[in-house]
């Protein structure tokens, strides 16, 4: 199995902004949950703090991959599984040249132009944001919606995330455009059951292969 087959289903991102448990016991209850891919994602704090808690994150995770969010430095001092990257962070080719050919770089994408682009530079998985008005980014782009997701999956062969502005009442639509996972943010963390809102996305997924 390669790593980037872990891709799918739920992908927990923290946001010590929103939670309402601790970032650290929200990563315990979606590994209760069965999720294999986390990601850490925190703007404002000082590095030492971020290396702190990616590491003790990095300690959590015994079976999946955890990524970084933008900080290369960070993702390789604590050996994280890889790095994510937005289209204003460092290029993919020297995000690649300093973490070496066995880590995982995801891109952020917002069109069908920019995933193709991601992926001929060497990818290993992209994520399609934002699919809706979200408010856990301040500088999102406009939503690309359903259809742009559709397209990216038809073209696109590593495996694709949607993120942004989902939740339980418009999470079935992206399952079935074809996401390989999907991110729902604030619709779980700011939850007194962290577990159970990870689960009933997850079951979106069981009831797709279901069919």
């Amino acid at each position: 199995m390669k790593k980037c087959d872990l891709i799918k289903g739920y992908y927990f991102i923290t946001d010590s902004n929103l939670t309402k448990a601790g970032i650290t016991n929200d990563i315990k209850s979606a590994i209760d949950a069965g999720v294999k891919i986390f990601q850490y994602r925190e703007k404002n704090k000082a590095t030492r703090l971020m290396y702190e808690e990616a590491l003790e994150i990095r300690n959590l995770i015994k079976q999946g991959l955890f990524i970084v969010n933008d900080r290369v430095d960070i993702a390789l001092a604590v050996d994280a599984d890889g790095v994510h990257i937005g289209q204003n962070d460092l290029p993919l080719s020297i995000t690649r040249r300093i973490m070496g050919k066995e880590k995982i770089i995801g891109v952020t994408v917002h069109d069908l132009e920019q995933a193709i682009e991601a992926e001929k530079n060497g990818a290993d998985y992209i994520a399609v944001s934002p699919i809706f008005q979200t408010t856990t980014k301040l500088d999102a782009e406009s939503p690309v919606g359903i259809e742009t997701l559709k397209q990216i999956k038809k073209i696109i062969s590593v495996p694709v995330v949607a993120i942004g502005g989902i939740d339980l009442k418009n999470a079935l639509g992206v399952v079935n455009a074809g996401a390989d996972a999907i991110c729902a943010i604030s619709a779980v963390v700011t939850k007194d059951d962290v577990k159970g809102e990870i689960l009933k996305f997850q079951n979106l997924f069981l009831k797709r292969e279901e069919k």
